[in-house]
């Protein structure tokens, strides 16, 4: 019994109290720190659909010329 105790309740004793701790030490962010980080999601998906559509854009001609050369 000692073994299953070591084992598996511990760790998951440890977890569940850790996992407590975490949530009481968080808060929720005022308005200006959520304006922040929905601007700065925002910019990155801006950006990388930017980045995919350039991509696509230069494989477009690069597979014509491989697949349609033939």
């Amino acid at each position: 019994m000692s073994d299953v105790n070591a084992l598996i309740i511990d760790p998951l004793k440890k977890f569940v109290k850790d996992s407590i701790y975490l949530v009481k030490k968080c808060t929720k962010p005022d308005r200006k720190e959520f304006a922040k980080i929905a601007k700065a999601t925002g910019i990155g998906f801006v950006m990388m659909g930017f980045i995919g559509f350039f991509v696509k854009l230069v494989h477009i001609p690069i597979n014509n010329i491989i697949v349609g050369g033939m």
